[in-house]
C-alpha cells in the first residue's frame, strides 16, 4: 500500500518547503507530489535538486485548487490519495493513522484528521461537519475555534464532508466518482467532491487522533476580493449541482432577497466597498452560465 501525498504551490515557496520539511521524505512508502500551478516564478527545477525524493509538476497557467489538484492526482501512483493544502505542518503518525482508517473500513472512500490551527495548536478548526442544507446551503463545522479540551478524542466515525485542507482518498472511490469539479476553481469543490463520492457508495470519515496543523488562508488570505467571489460564486453553483429542484427553487430566492442585501449592509459597514461587485458578478455568473461552463467568468487576475 502506497500513499501519494499532493499539494499545489501558487506563489508561496516558503510556505510549501515549510510543509515539506514537516513530512517524513525518507519513507519510502510515501509518494510526494508538488504541483507548482501557474507560480509568477518557477521554483521546481532548484527543488528538484534540493528535494529529489520528491515529484515535481509545473503548470504554467494557474487551474485553481481542484485544477491543480487533479494534475497531482492525474500523476499520483499511490493506493490511497493524500491532499493537502501548502499551508499545512504534518505531525507524527498522521499518514498511518489515516490509511489506517481506509484500511479497516471499506466504506471508507475519505478521511480526513483533527485540523487545528498552527497559529494556536490549542484551538480546534476541523473534527468533522455536519450535513449541509440544500434550502440555504450552510451546514456547521464540528469544533470549529474551540479549544481542545479532549472533547472529540479517539473519534474514528462517519462525517458529513472531509476537509479539503487534508483528506485522504481512496484511489477506487476516485476511479468511481470522478476528479473534483473544476468548474469552482476555488472553494466548495471539496464539499461538491465529497457529494459525489457518497453517491458513488463511500463515507467520508474523520480521524481525530490524526493531527495537522493548518496555517489557513495563506495564499487567498483571510479577506479578499477573490474570496468573496469564489465563496458567493460557489455557493449557488453548489446547490444547482446537488440539490433537489424543489429546494433549488427555496435556495434561489433565500440567497437573492436575503443573503446578498445582508452582505451588501456587511461590506458598507466594514468599507469593503469592493466587495459589492464581486458579489453581484458572483450572482451574474451563476445566470450566464447556465451549464457549468468552465468559462470562470471574470478574469482571475482582476479579482485578485
Amino acid at each position: 500500500m502506497k500513499v501519494s501525498v499532493i499539494t499545489v504551490n501558487f506563489n508561496q515557496p516558503a510556505v510549501t518547503e515549510e510543509l515539506l520539511a514537516s513530512i517524513p521524505l525518507t519513507d519510502t512508502e510515501l509518494e510526494i507530489i508538488v504541483v507548482d500551478n501557474g507560480s509568477e516564478k518557477d521554483n521546481t527545477p532548484q527543488w528538484q535538486i534540493k528535494y529529489p525524493t520528491v515529484r515535481f509538476i509545473r503548470s504554467d497557467k494557474n487551474l485553481g485548487f481542484a485544477g491543480g489538484n487533479n494534475l497531482g492526482i492525474k500523476a499520483a501512483a499511490g493506493e490511497y490519495l493524500f491532499l493537502v493544502n501548502n499551508d499545512t505542518e504534518f505531525t507524527p503518525g498522521l499518514v498511518d493513522k489515516l490509511a489506517d482508517v481506509l484500511n479497516e473500513h471499506p466504506d471508507a472512500g475519505m478521511v480526513s484528521p483533527m485540523i487545528k490551527y498552527f497559529s494556536d495548536k490549542n484551538i480546534i478548526q476541523y473534527a468533522g461537519y455536519t450535513p449541509i442544507s440544500y434550502y440555504t446551503c450552510r451546514n456547521t463545522c464540528i469544533g470549529l475555534r474551540e479549544k481542545d479540551t479532549g472533547q472529540y478524542d479517539n473519534i474514528a466515525s462517519p462525517t458529513a464532508y472531509c476537509h479539503g485542507a487534508a483528506m485522504m482518498i481512496k484511489k477506487e472511490a476516485i476511479d468511481k466518482a470522478g476528479l473534483m469539479n473544476e468548474d469552482f476553481f476555488l472553494y466548495y469543490e471539496e464539499v461538491d467532491w465529497c457529494e459525489h463520492i457518497k453517491r458513488a457508495g463511500y463515507e467520508a470519515w474523520v480521524c481525530t487522533s490524526a493531527v495537522i496543523y493548518h496555517k489557513e488562508s495563506v495564499s487567498v488570505g483571510k479577506k479578499s476580493k477573490l474570496k468573496e467571489y469564489f465563496m458567493n460564486r460557489n455557493r449557488m453553483l453548489f446547490i444547482r449541482r446537488n440539490a433537489p429542484l424543489f429546494k433549488q427553487l427555496i435556495f434561489y430566492p433565500y440567497f437573492i432577497l436575503l443573503v446578498v442585501p445582508r452582505n451588501i449592509v456587511e461590506y458598507i459597514k466594514d468599507k469593503n466597498y469592493e466587495f459589492i461587485p464581486m458579489l453581484l458578478k458572483a450572482v451574474w455568473w451563476n445566470i450566464v452560465n447556465t451549464k457549468n461552463s468552465k468559462n470562470l467568468g471574470y478574469p482571475i487576475n482582476n479579482i485578485s
